[in-house]
């Protein structure tokens, strides 16, 4: 897809099992949500927004072939062999995109359903602009208890703190990562060469790309969205269910206001 003249492709992480959703004989982004999977969503409004199959890369994994099935040649696919974290699963989708695109989008399969063509546009474009080599969609929620959050430190810096490193202090904070990023796609692709693996959980995960822009004083940004309802992520059967309530709910375009601030 072709912005303001730069070339960008999207990544949709979609090779999860499931486990706590109790999947068992589909990926978990095939749950339904308004009788359709959850990630067929995202994919459509990728598609209403000008994306071509190829631009777009669902990476799977788990029953793989139940999402080819059912997507056909609507997109293109990257097989994770090995679940190894989101920043693994990010440079395996990555290589299949086609070799002239220059950015990526990069959002979950899991909970990407609710997102608008508006705030995804807007949010790309942004990136494009402020040319960082990552930007980070955020989102601030009432329940944050299982995850991790978006740190503001005083002297400026921000940071991406996974759930099991979090203070208690920090565990107060509203503000989480809604794991969208959109990233430079040469620079994502050679910085993951020599990315250190979470150390508690013992893979790559994309928050270290953060650390490493900050700590090679990188252009990156953080963006926090003013409607925090589209983001929703679904990991359990309870999660599905109000997945399922909320789809029928009307779901508003949020404009882009201030610099890495909100859109």
């Amino acid at each position: 897809m072709n912005i303001n003249g730069k070339k960008i492709g999207a990544v949709i992480l979609a090779a999860g099992k499931g486990t706590r959703l109790g999947c068992t004989d589909c990926p978990k982004v095939m749950m339904e949500i308004g009788g359709r999977p959850i990630v067929s969503y995202a994919v459509d409004t990728l598609l209403e927004m000008g994306f071509s199959a190829n631009d777009i890369v669902l990476v799977v994994g788990y029953e793989k072939e139940k999402v080819e099935k059912y997507f056909g040649d609507k997109v293109t696919y990257a097989y994770q062999a090995e679940q190894n974290g989101t920043a693994h699963a990010t440079s395996v989708g990555m290589k299949a995109l086609p070799l002239d695109i220059e950015y990526a989008l990069v959002m979950g399969g899991d909970d990407s359903a609710f997102y608008t063509s508006k705030t995804l546009l807007n949010f790309i474009n942004k990136h494009i602009e402020s040319d960082n080599v990552l930007s980070l969609l955020t989102a601030e929620l009432e329940n944050v208890q299982t995850l991790g959050r978006v740190v503001r430190h005083e002297d400026g810096r921000i940071e991406v703190i996974e759930k099991e490193y979090l203070t208690d202090e920090q565990k107060n904070i509203k503000e989480i990562s809604t794991g969208t990023f959109c990233f430079d796609r040469a620079w994502f692709e050679e910085i993951f060469k020599s990315m250190p693996k979470l150390r508690k959980l013992g893979e790559y995960g994309l928050p270290t790309a953060v650390a490493m822009a900050r700590d090679n004083h990188l252009p990156h940004q953080f963006v926090k969205m003013n409607n925090p309802n589209e983001w929703f992520g679904v990991n359990t059967p309870e999660e599905l269910e109000e997945a399922n309530n909320r789809k029928f709910q009307p779901k508003a375009d949020q404009p882009m206001v201030g610099n890495n601030q909100s859109i």
